[in-house]
């Protein structure tokens, strides 16, 4: 059987690792990457064919790289030594995107705060809020977790958000949050939230500049939307 097969009982020519230093990573395949990655497969599997079955099993690359280790840990083949080198690269691929990679990131336009957070919220099965803290040059001094769950007033409280505003001394916030649906069209709940936040922002001096809903791909910025 094919599966059975191992990597280098392939043609040298079909083997990721030979075809990648002869014609470039871009020549391959997202299985073949992952396999470069992952190395070993089973011995029922090889590399290739496990490869292959985890991104159909998952969706696709970009579903694969918001699993959380218990769910790596549920696809067959994977173990703890596979599902932290899937953790590890999905987090660089998520730093690489971000401010994270140790480069000052500032925010100039409601679309350089989306693309902070797209990549990281876009895919998420569940509703996250999220704060982004910025200094007088508006540079990004960190983004923090505020909520996790439907994003509704009762849920998000003023203090949550401006007590680490005040921590890391910031000096203006934008707020940030997805909606699982794809659609960031904004809901009633997200107006209120953001006119709570705001009218808390004047009283502490700590101004709101935006609220970004982050869709499938897409996002609305209320700033844009002249509500903010």
């Amino acid at each position: 059987m094919y599966n059975c097969l191992k990597i280098m009982d392939l043609p040298e020519s079909e083997r990721p690792r030979e075809r990648a230093l002869k014609y470039g990573a871009e020549a391959l395949s997202n299985a073949e990457l992952l396999a470069l990655i992952l190395r070993s497969g089973t011995s029922g599997e090889n590399i290739l064919n496990l490869c292959n079955r985890i991104l159909k099993e998952c969706g696709g690359l970009n579903n694969l790289l918001n699993y959380s280790a218990e769910e790596y840990m549920k696809l067959k083949g994977v173990k703890e030594a596979k599902a932290s080198q899937l953790l590890a690269i999905a987090e660089i691929s998520k730093r690489f995107m971000t401010y994270k990679s140790g480069e000052e990131y500032k925010i100039c336009s409601p679309k350089n705060a989306a693309d902070l957070l797209m990549n990281t919220m876009r895919y998420q099965k569940k509703e996250m809020l999220k704060v982004i803290l910025l200094n007088t040059k508006n540079i990004v001094i960190r983004v923090l977790d505020i909520s996790v769950g439907t994003v509704n007033s009762s849920i998000v409280h003023p203090r949550e958000v401006f007590k680490e505003a005040i921590k890391h001394s910031s000096t203006s916030i934008i707020i940030c949050h997805n909606h699982p649906s794809g659609d960031p069209s904004p809901s009633s709940e997200d107006l209120s939230i953001t006119t709570r936040l705001k009218e808390c922002g004047k009283l502490i001096g700590i101004e709101l500049l935006d609220h970004i809903i982050i869709g499938n791909g897409d996002y609305i910025s209320l700033k844009e939307k002249g509500i903010l």
